[in-house]
C-alpha cells in the first residue's frame, strides 16, 4: 500500500518540509500533493499553507481550483482575515458554475460564516444563497448550517422566526447519527460550532 503520510503532514517544520519536497520532486502530480497538503495545513498553519496554495495555483492543473480556493478561505479564517476568507469562498463559487460536477462546500460555508460573524451588508446575500441552496443539504452538519444562518440573520428583525430557525438548527445539532448506513458518525455537529451554539441558544432564551 502507497504511503500517503508524506502529503499529509498534521505539522511543519524545516526538517518536514524538506522531506515533502524531496517526495514532491519526484511525484508526477505536484499539484495534486501540495494542494492536500495545504488543506491539512490550513487551520493550524495558515500561512505555510497559503504559500503551498500560490503554488498549486501556480502550476496551472485546475482540476482542484474550486477546494483550493475554499482551503484559501480556511487560512484566511486561520488568520483572522474575514473579507479575504469571503473572497477565497466566492472564488469557489465562480469556479463551480464553470465546473458544476466538482463541487465543494462553500454553498453553506459562506452565508453561515457571515451570519455568524454578523456581517450586515452581506446579510441579503446569505439569505439568498441559503434559499437557493435548500435542496443540497444532507448532513446534519449542513441542517444545522443552514438553519442557525437563517436564525442569526433573523434575529436582526424577525425574533419569532429566528427563534423558530434556532430550534431546527439545534435539533441537528443533537443529532449522534449522520443517518448514512455505513458512515454514521460523518457530517455530525461537532466543538467547532461552539459559538454559533451559543448564539443560538441564546436566541431560544431570549
Amino acid at each position: 500500500m502507497a504511503d500517503d503520510s508524506w502529503f499529509r503532514n498534521s505539522d511543519w517544520n524545516e526538517e518536514i518540509a524538506l522531506a515533502f519536497e524531496q517526495k514532491l520532486k519526484r511525484a508526477r502530480r505536484k499539484s495534486q500533493y501540495l494542494r492536500i497538503q495545504a488543506c491539512t495545513l490550513a487551520s493550524t498553519k495558515p500561512r505555510v499553507a497559503l504559500e503551498l496554495l500560490d503554488r498549486y495555483f501556480a502550476l496551472g492543473d485546475d482540476f482542484d481550483h474550486a477546494q483550493a480556493h475554499v482551503d484559501r478561505a480556511t487560512a484566511f479564517l486561520a488568520l483572522g482575515q474575514l473579507d479575504l476568507a469571503f473572497q477565497a469562498y466566492e472564488a469557489a463559487l465562480e469556479r463551480e458554475q464553470v465546473f458544476p460536477n466538482l463541487r465543494t462546500g462553500a454553498y453553506l460555508d459562506l452565508p453561515y460564516l457571515i451570519a455568524v460573524n454578523g456581517v450586515s451588508e452581506r446579510f441579503d446575500q446569505a439569505m439568498n444563497m441559503l434559499t437557493s441552496s435548500e435542496s443540497q443539504l444532507m448532513f446534519p452538519v449542513d441542517h444545522f448550517k443552514h438553519h442557525a444562518a437563517r436564525a442569526l440573520i433573523l434575529a436582526h428583525h424577525d425574533l419569532p422566526a429566528a427563534r423558530s430557525a434556532a430550534r431546527l438548527a439545534l435539533e441537528a445539532a443533537a443529532l449522534d447519527r449522520s443517518g448514512f448506513r455505513y458512515h454514521p458518525s460523518i457530517g455530525l455537529v461537532s466543538d467547532r460550532h461552539v459559538q454559533a451554539l451559543s448564539k443560538l441558544r441564546g436566541l431560544c432564551d431570549a
